[in-house]
């Protein structure tokens, strides 16, 4: 099970029956607003409050890496497109849309909606 703090840490707990272990996978200093898991479930996408995009990758035991930062609006929410999980699609608050390859962060395409996007 994985879990987000406010204080932008990723949790990790290990359930086995009536106990269980915590870790501490990530510390990003910003609060996590969505946490995504791929479909073959190798990767997470961590977006902030702030609009950043990060990627960790469980197996790597690694920091999260920084993909996308905030250009001229913040991204809201991100997916993975699937089958796989070698892109992902972002929205921003101004309405565009983007598909990024995340393996190194390459905007792929994108599209202005032309309007304010919400969450609900």
């Amino acid at each position: 099970l994985y879990f987000s703090a406010q204080e932008g840490i990723l949790f990790f707990y290990q359930i086995k029956g009536l106990q269980y272990e915590m870790k501490i996978c990530a510390n990003i200093l910003q609060p996590i607003s969505s946490l995504i898991v791929s479909p073959d479930y190798t990767m997470l996408l961590l977006v902030t409050d702030q609009g950043t995009i990060y990627t960790y990758k469980p197996a790597h035991s690694g920091e999260a890496v920084k993909l996308l930062d905030t250009c001229s609006s913040c991204f809201l929410a991100a997916d993975f497109l699937t089958p796989g999980n070698k892109y992902c699609v972002s929205v921003t608050i101004s309405g565009e849309v983007q598909v990024w390859f995340l393996e190194d962060g390459t905007c792929l395409s994108k599209l202005n909606l032309d309007i304010e996007v919400h969450i609900t």
